[in-house]
């Protein structure tokens, strides 16, 4: 059984509720006792660590939950089987964590993100040199700014992301949303596809924030300023920046990203060769992937172990690892 270790990780502005995953089987004799190491990324909404909307923290915002495991949760169990440990947080916000969903920027949302790989950086059993990061949905988008600029990052898997702009994908999930009638029993989902083009006027207007009735009378208040930075930092501009071994993962139904999303950041995306990043569609699922059957997980979990080889370390890094 893989060991679940509760962690309190400190941000600029509080701290984040976390779970390191640790595989029980002894790491290779070949990566001198270390494990290599994930960090997991939800996608947006309020969601908790294990990448299912936080029903804990907003109740009245989400339906009944299902029992199923989250997608993070599921990757997390999937990558300990194959000796690859992970860790995995609840947003700011969300579940355990401080702060405020609504108000959190897409730039702090970042900063969280190498807070938490610097809290692994600092675990003795993990190896600085063969770490990867598994970003779904906006968490895609989180993890390529994230591995622009950390160039210990050995390998990314974007589940779900966007290319285009915030703007793009909002408009066309609302529309698709409101097609199909997917998710708008959660009340928080239905408020933000029915002022969605007011949302982006507001944000791109540089207003502050922007109130939101909710189904039985309650009200939100989203700050505006995430908004507009997420429709001003387009994925797609990332890749151009990044040369890293990436994977990319979609579900055919998905209803908050577009396939042909994944399949532009494809076209744009190149590894280490130079081979256009490889995209897996998986049929008939969604963009938490919950259609997806066991084996799938495991697919997208082999393929990430894989790539997740040996990089060379800058001299902070190497410090650190000469200390441990």
């Amino acid at each position: 059984m893989a060991r679940a270790e509760e962690l309190s990780v400190r941000t600029s502005e509080g701290s984040l509720a976390a779970t390191l995953f640790l595989p029980d089987a002894p790491p290779p004799g070949d990566r001198s006792g270390r494990y290599p190491n994930v960090l997991l990324l939800p996608s947006w909404m309020p969601r908790d660590r294990d990448g299912s909307y936080d029903r804990i923290g907003h109740a009245t915002w989400f339906g009944a939950d299902e029992g199923r495991l989250g997608l993070l949760a599921r990757l997390a169990a999937a990558l300990a089987d194959r000796g690859v440990a992970s860790l995995r947080a609840d947003p700011r916000g969300c579940g355990r964590s401080d702060g405020a969903w609504e108000t959190v920027s897409l730039f702090t949302k970042v900063d969280d993100a190498r807070d938490l790989l610097a809290a692994m950086r600092g675990r003795a059993e993990l190896d600085l040199r063969r770490s990867g990061i598994v970003g779904h949905g906006e968490g895609a988008g989180i993890a390529l700014a994230v591995a622009i600029g950390d160039p210990a990052i050995s390998a990314l898997t974007l589940i779900g992301a966007s290319a285009r702009s915030w703007r793009d994908t909002l408009r066309r999930g609302a529309a698709e949303r409101a097609r199909r009638g997917d998710e708008h029993a959660h009340p928080i989902v239905a408020a933000i596809d029915r002022w969605s083009e007011d949302l982006i006027e507001r944000a791109e207007r540089g207003e502050a924030a922007m109130t939101l009735p909710l189904r039985g009378g309650e009200r939100v208040t989203l700050a505006l300023a995430p908004v507009e930075q997420a429709i001003r930092t387009p994925p797609l501009a990332l890749a151009t920046m990044l040369r890293r071994s990436v994977a990319l993962v979609h579900g055919s139904r998905d209803a908050w990203s577009d396939p042909g999303e994944s399949r532009l950041l494809a076209a744009r995306l190149r590894n280490d060769v130079d081979q256009t990043a490889p995209l897996r569609v998986i049929d008939a699922a969604g963009h938490d992937l919950a259609e997806a059957d066991d084996a799938s997980v495991a697919e997208i979990a082999d393929d990430l172990a894989a790539r997740l080889l040996p990089r060379d370390l800058p001299p902070v890094l190497l410090a650190i690892e000469e200390m441990g």
